[in-house]
């Protein structure tokens, strides 16, 4: 899979959000993003959130990096939110920072359909040490049941 380059204005997801890290993620038993987006759908989350972007897709927003891929991180899974729009009480907003990200994209059924983007994410980057990634802001874009595009912030 190779990734494309593309330029993201800086815009807003509004969601719920939780604090994990890879390490954690890797074990079922303390692993965390699954039941983020479990409650995101039984509680409706995306009906109860203020103005909702017109383009109707997901995000999932990794943010809030302690370091790098070894540190914890934020994800907040949401919607795209107007700027002047509070979020509802127990949501959270996270600003997504404008600049580079390289975007893979990936098919297939959940959730392995992402763990196979992020797979092909990390590869890439053991591949090409000389691209390096930003650790501000990067997301899954979803854009179908089954189609996700994982945007990872980079220096260029």
């Amino acid at each position: 899979m190779t990734p494309i380059t593309v330029q993201v204005p800086a815009f807003s997801v509004a969601g719920v959000a939780v604090r994990t890290c890879n390490r954690d993620e890797a074990q079922p038993e303390r692993a965390r993003i699954g039941a983020l987006w479990d409650q995101f759908f039984t509680e409706s989350w995306a009906r109860q959130l203020p103005g909702p972007g017109a383009d109707g897709r997901l995000y999932g927003v990794y943010s809030a990096y302690e370091s790098d891929q070894h540190g914890a991180f934020d994800v907040t899974a949401g919607v795209s939110a107007a700027v002047q729009a509070d979020p509802p009480v127990g949501a959270a907003r996270i600003e997504v920072q404008p600049g580079s990200y390289l975007v893979f994209h990936c098919e297939g059924s959940m959730p392995q359909m992402v763990l196979d983007a992020w797979a092909a994410a990390w590869r890439y980057f053991e591949e090409h040490p000389e691209v390096l990634r930003r650790f501000d802001t990067d997301f899954e874009c979803y854009e179908g049941p089954e189609c996700v595009a994982l945007h990872i912030g980079v220096l260029l």
